[in-house]
């Protein structure tokens, strides 16, 4: 039995992987957080993984506040750099291989066509750059690693743009939202389900390192995303759509954050839901 080590454990990714985590039985799930492993101190990261006997890691773990990044750098490093360097030194050291997630953030989102693996990146923000060097730190100690962007992440876990959404739609009777900011919206159980996939293929011979992009199918502003929200959610707010420019943030946000899903697809075999698929069924759960 094949021991995996997931790092980021109570964030939203980490409990989607926990919940789905029963139905594979040929793997034995450690899941960690800063509570029982600081990914930052590198020779705490050494001794775990080479007591759990680690064959993989799956660094779910990010400093994702994306406007206090701006005035919180160094911080920044040491969680989306640092720490991922130091879990890669701890894998290569054993043997174990790594699957990271990072963003669309490593783009300044000036495309017109989906970003593809291979597009030149420039982050526009300190989130984007500390998780750039996340990718290049984690590459240099690690190159057989596998590394997963996605975009506007939710679920049912912990603070996002769905629960707010939701929780906004039954406080006020109108909100304004940006319509000039477009990607995919991502639940954090289909990129579960994605990274499972990728595990379960690794044990049958068919791990391909690299690059590649997640997210769910299709595209959409933020506006029309509140205004799915609203509408699956039964909230009775009205949602008006305004530009970037009024919605002033301290972090610069991409433009167009949609994301080519063509390779994970073809190397990994997996179905991807369209966005308001899942949306429905993460707002299901949350009503129940």
């Amino acid at each position: 039995m094949k021991t995996i080590l997931v790092t980021g454990a109570n964030g939203q990714l980490g409990n989607s992987i926990r919940l789905l985590a029963a139905g594979y039985p040929q793997f034995a799930f450690v899941f960690t957080d800063v509570d029982t492993l600081d990914i930052c101190d590198a020779p705490a990261v050494d001794a775990f993984v080479r007591e759990k006997k680690a064959d993989y890691i799956l660094n779910c773990a990010a400093y994702t506040a994306v406007d206090r990044a701006e005035d919180d750098e160094a911080l920044c490093l040491r969680i989306n750099r640092d720490a991922v360097k130091n879990l890669g030194e701890a894998a290569r050291a054993v043997g174990a291989r790594v699957i990271h997630v990072s963003t669309d953030y490593v783009f300044d989102g000036t495309n017109h066509l989906p970003y593809v693996e291979t597009d030149a990146t420039c982050p526009a923000s300190v989130y984007g750059r500390t998780k750039l060097a996340g990718e290049e730190a984690l590459l240099a100690v690690c190159p057989d690693a596998v590394i997963i962007r996605t975009a506007w992440l939710y679920s049912e876990f912990g603070n996002n743009f769905v629960k707010t959404m939701l929780r906004l739609g039954g406080e006020r009777e109108q909100l304004s939202v940006v319509f000039d900011q477009v990607g995919s919206p991502t639940y954090a159980g289909d990129l579960a389900v994605a990274i499972l996939a990728v595990l379960v293929q690794a044990e049958e011979g068919a791990f391909v390192p690299g690059i590649y992009h997640f997210s769910n199918e299709g595209v959409c502003s933020w506006y029309d995303f509140a205004v799915k929200i609203m509408e699956l959610g039964n909230a009775p707010c009205h949602v008006l759509p305004i530009e970037s420019k009024d919605y002033p943030a301290k972090a610069a946000r991409p433009h167009f954050s949609v994301l080519n899903k063509a390779k994970i697809k073809a190397t990994y075999k997996i179905d991807i839901p369209h966005w308001e698929a899942s949306l429905r069924r993460c707002i299901n759960t949350l009503s129940k």
